[in-house]
């Protein structure tokens, strides 16, 4: 499939400096057409705004079944259709089980699990729903669905048991799901990000940045968003990618801490 006629949903697209913006801004250069999906209004709006008449924002909460459901079909309708879900909306959910104060609350666990996971799932079947009806291409293909995990899913450090749980589920979700709308021609994958430059690492000072870039082999630095993007575009164009977790990490291996 070709991004230039890319009908995109791209999740936790608002901030700039994060990986679903970098995505999004890479299909609409490449001519293509992006529903924004976010919970910052204000930075939803500016992000649309900044991308032009091919984009549009439309405030959801990933965790809330209605509003994926009604936000897939507003952005249906805005674009004529989709044929690329990428799910980049998340939090981080840092804490320990047994914290200094009292025991991880299981509300904190629950939430990281609903906005990562429950969250990636709905916008999956959601989008899947409408790609079912597209009109396929010379492969069969329908669509294709990428959601974001993390090096965290395999190599989990101390006080990420919450984001570890929720990303290691969005990895084995995606097989299953490969394997179900392989009859209906479209595909799942999922990218696995190590340490990248997003809006909270953003936050952190220089030298902060430099000691985190510096734990990875190669290159020593920290991942760039238009990095994570350019592999979305690699996994559409190439019809064989599937049922896939692709990490992009610089070969870094996290340590326990």
């Amino acid at each position: 499939m070709d991004l230039a006629t890319a009908k995109a949903v791209v999740t936790g697209a608002a901030s700039e400096l994060g990986l679903g913006y970098a995505t999004a801004s890479k299909i609409i250069a490449a001519g293509g057409q992006v529903a924004l999906l976010d919970v910052n209004d204000d930075a939803g709006e500016q992000s649309a705004a900044r991308l032009g008449e091919r984009a549009v924002y439309i405030h959801t909460d990933v965790t809330s079944e209605s509003e994926v459901q009604d936000a897939i079909a507003q952005a249906r309708e805005f674009m004529g259709g989709i044929t690329l879900a990428v799910n980049c909306a998340g939090i981080v959910g840092a804490a320990r089980a047994l914290g200094r104060e009292a025991p991880m609350p299981g509300e904190f666990f629950a939430n990281t699990i609903a906005v990562n996971l429950i969250g990636s799932f709905l916008v999956a079947k959601e989008a899947a729903n409408v790609m079912q009806h597209n009109e396929p291409n010379e492969d069969g293909e329908r669509g294709l669905i990428v959601s974001t995990a993390s090096i965290a899913a395999f190599e989990g450090q101390i006080g990420q048991a919450a984001y570890s749980a929720s990303k290691g589920g969005v990895v084995g979700m995606t097989l299953p799901l490969a394997r179900e709308f392989a009859r209906i021609g479209i595909r799942v994958n999922v990218i696995a990000p190590g340490i990248f430059i997003t809006p909270m690492v953003a936050g952190m000072t220089p030298e902060l940045q430099e000691s985190l870039g510096a734990q990875v082999p190669f290159p020593s630095r920290l991942g760039r968003p238009h990095e994570y993007a350019d592999l979305v575009g690699c996994i559409y164009a190439n019809a064989m990618i599937n049922g896939e977790t692709i990490r992009i990490d610089g070969a870094i291996r996290m340590q326990p801490k």
